[in-house]
């Protein structure tokens, strides 16, 4: 069972909200199980409906005060939580939740599968975009499949009048900062990495830790295309000379004794190599030219 806390204002009027037929529709659209509130207990129990026996024999039975996983218990917590945003989001200004001014999401789709944190993004911005009293509400996420639902949902509903940020770590001085992100962002991580490695590919600076970041995208770009080894995004055949010079600086430098804790800068060499494999990539695998922009293009103008 789940045991409610009967002394938060959070759940003030539980009984008289019937706040069960509201959670029950919800929960619906991601579980099979049901659940029964009790007031004078303050406590949550479980149940599921099961089949006995087959064909014209069979009857259905309710199993009580079962055990749910931990995902099905986010879940629920989920839906019992969006109904409470519901009725808010459907107040007047006269009823329980009235005295709600901001909402706060923080990751709600922590122990679910791909699917679920799909459904759950499209039914938050759906609540939303039907809302006759919408509330100020921040999302902060970590999954960055939730992110690009949210994303894109918000963006396509509310004619871009949603802002997103990204928390990221200020490497000058140790801090974090909150970046507004503008236009569409490369939030899938081997998009963001490449974006950085082609950032880093127009100066000086480059160590030799960048090629394992680049390892990284490339065995990801080869999987994707059904490759078995990273080097099909490098060679073009199997007599290509450079294609395999390439390789074996990708292999040894990946995998130096150090090279992934000891940022130590490329030789100058090393460097014009690691910006020839980079530029060949992004020749031969059309990521949008958008996230790569020229040295030139990076410059403000006066």
């Amino acid at each position: 069972m789940l045991k409610i806390n009967s002394a938060s204002r959070f759940f003030a009027g539980l009984a008289e909200m019937e706040m069960d037929n509201r959670i029950r529709p919800l929960l619906s659209r991601y579980a099979d199980f049901d659940f029964q509130i009790d007031t004078a207990e303050w406590k949550i129990s479980f149940s599921r409906q099961i089949t006995i026996g087959n064909g014209e024999g069979a009857r259905t039975e309710i199993v009580d005060n079962i055990k749910i996983s931990r995902g099905e218990e986010n879940i629920f917590i989920w839906c019992f939580f969006l109904a409470i945003v519901q009725l808010r989001l459907d107040d007047d200004g006269t009823g329980p939740y009235n005295w709600v001014k901001y909402i706060y999401i923080d990751d709600p789709i922590s122990s679910l599968d791909e699917h679920n944190a799909i459904v759950v993004g499209n039914h938050l911005v759906q609540l939303y975009r039907e809302a006759p009293n919408p509330v100020n509400t921040v999302v902060s996420t970590h999954h960055n499949l939730f992110f690009n639902v949210l994303h894109y949902e918000f963006k396509n509903h509310f004619n871009r009048q949603s802002s997103q940020y990204v928390l990221s770590q200020d490497r000058g001085t140790g801090g974090y900062v909150m970046r507004f992100q503008k236009g569409d962002t490369p939030s899938f991580h081997h998009v963001a990495a490449l974006a950085e490695l082609h950032r880093v590919s127009q100066g000086d600076t480059i160590h030799t830790y960048h090629f394992n970041m680049l390892r990284v995208v490339l065995e990801k770009t080869a999987l994707f295309h059904g490759y078995g080894h990273f080097s099909a995004c490098i060679k073009i055949d199997q007599d290509d000379a450079d294609g395999i010079l390439h390789q074996r600086f990708v292999d040894l430098l990946s995998h130096g004794k150090y090279a992934l804790f000891e940022p130590n800068e490329m030789g100058i060499e090393t460097k014009d190599y690691f910006r020839e494999i980079l530029r060949k990539f992004l020749e031969r695998y059309p990521f949008n030219p958008a996230l790569f922009p020229s040295e030139a293009e990076e410059q403000p103008t006066p």
